[in-house]
Order: C-alpha cells, then structure tokens, then sequence
C-alpha cells in the first residue's frame, strides 16, 4: 500500500511541472512597439544651454584678491639688473644724446626704420669650411628663388642642406618679419632698373622682394668617430662642424644703394691735372 501512494505522489509532481512549463511558454501580452512613428518622430531633448564666464569653486580665478607674486625683485635682480649703476649711467648717456640730436634721427637709424632685413643661421652641418664656403659665395648678391635653384642643380652635397636653409630663411622673413608681402599687399612699386654694386644693371619689378645680401660660413666643433684598421687597431677621426648664415634684405635696399650711386657720381667733381690753387709757405731761399 505504501508503495502505491509513492506512486501516486509522482504523477501529481509530474503533473505540476508541465503547468509551469506551460505557463512559461506561453507568449508574452501584446504590447505597444518601443520604436513607434511617435517615437521616432520625437526629437531628442536639448543639451543644456552653456553658461560662459563661470568658475567652479575649486578655481584659483575664483578670488578677488591678488594671487601671491611667486617671483621676487631682489631674487631676480642679479640676472635681470646685474649692474643698477651702469644701467642709470646708460639711461642719461641715452637721453643726453637724444636732447643733443633734438630728436634727430642718424642714417643708420632712418635705414633701421624704413628697411627691413632677416638674419638665419642654420645648424652645424657635417661639411668643412673650404666645402660650404664657395657656396655660399655662389648664392651672395642673388636673389632668394634664384639661389634656391643655383643650390637645387649644384651637383655639391652640401648644396642639398643649404638649400633647405635658404627656404626655411625666405619663410622665417616672410612671417617674422613681413618681408616678400608686395604683390599680396598691394605694396610692389613701380618698375626700375638699378645698378648693382659689381656694376651690372638689374631691373627691379618688385620692390619687396628678397635678395641674399651677404652669405658666411662659421666654423663649429670637431665630432669624433671611430676608424677601425687592421689588428685591432682604432684610428679617432675628427669630422668637421660648419653653420651657414644668410641675411636676407628687400630689394628696396638695392634701389636706395643705387640711387645714392648715381647722386654720388653727379656731385663727383671734373679731375683738373694741374688745379689752379694759390702758392704758400714760399721762402726766399732753399729749404734744403
């Protein structure tokens, strides 16, 4: 008898389990899709408008008060004021000269003002000054486009490394020092034609243009580099360092050169063989 309740307890579980299965099973309800048109057709919320000018309470520009100086006068003054004497001494040595000229400008200073010119120094290249030094008699006088071609066809190898210098040079000019800017500007000038120093005639079409005026070589340090031999043995060789350094000028420069030419020969005076000048200091008797 006890083993037929066992069984008879088996069908039921049996029977409770396929009702969960069932219930599980069964679908879902029917419900609305969460991609509907309305969704779709919403547009996203608008991000919060930004508040310009705030500071979070953390900043350190939060506070009115003047933030502590972190450099000190008297610390610095020996790099900055090394000698406070010399400087005062300098200061009315340079307002005494500007009351004596009454505001004068010399040449020098007129030229500074009115002309513009740019100083490149290119890094120490792997060459020898008798190496660099004739190109950069070569690229002297000429004007930047045409010694960057002279540099391009040279068949030298350094002419390569002097080339990128000399554009690198036309393009520090150009936007350090507003050189080269004519036909952008406006600012080219009319046509003239000009002597130059080794007295050849150039006509000048733009007045900013670039020239190299002078072009030198510098001599730098001594590399070392191992030179393996025979039986073991180590040879130090000493590869020289060279730097090239270009000034670059306008061609208003060579206008105004040329023209101070031309006035110099006009005031220039007729050479007389015998000039007709009175006699002095005459004695009576020798002087020997």
């Amino acid at each position: 008898m006890g083993f037929g309740k066992k069984a008879t307890s088996g069908t039921n579980d049996t029977k409770d389990t396929k009702d969960a299965t069932l219930q599980i099973k069964s679908p879902p309800p029917t419900t609305r899709s969460v991609f509907s048109e309305d969704y779709l057709k919403r547009k996203p919320p608008a991000p919060p408008a930004l508040v310009r000018g705030g500071l979070s309470s953390s900043s350190i520009f939060g506070s009115t008060e003047a933030a502590p100086s972190r450099r000190h006068a008297l610390a610095q003054s020996p790099a900055l004021d090394p000698d406070p004497n010399a400087r005062k001494r300098w200061e009315r040595k340079m307002v005494i000269r500007q009351i004596q000229r009454r505001g004068r400008l010399s040449k020098s200073m007129q030229i500074k003002r009115t002309e513009r010119e740019s100083l490149s120094k290119s890094p120490m290249l792997k060459t020898s000054v008798k190496k660099l030094g004739p190109l950069a008699r070569q690229i002297a006088g000429k004007s930047v486009e045409d010694a960057i071609v002279q540099m391009r066809f040279s068949r030298k190898k350094a002419a390569k490394d002097v080339k990128e210098h000399l554009e690198h040079a036309r393009n520090e000019a150009i936007v350090r020092r507003g050189m080269g800017l004519g036909e952008a500007e406006g600012t080219k000038g009319k046509e003239v034609e000009i002597e130059l120093k080794n007295g050849k005639r150039r006509l000048v079409k733009d007045r900013t243009g670039l020239y190299v005026d002078q072009a030198w070589v510098g001599r730098g340090t001594f590399g070392r580099l191992p030179d393996f031999r025979a039986r073991g043995r180590i040879n130090i060789m000493r590869p020289p360092r060279t730097s090239i350094s270009v000034l670059l000028k306008e061609e208003a420069t060579r206008v105004r050169i040329s023209e101070e030419m031309d006035e110099k020969r006009r005031k220039r005076k007729l050479w007389v063989h015998l000039p007709n000048r009175p006699v002095t200091a005459q004695r009576q008797y020798y002087s020997w």
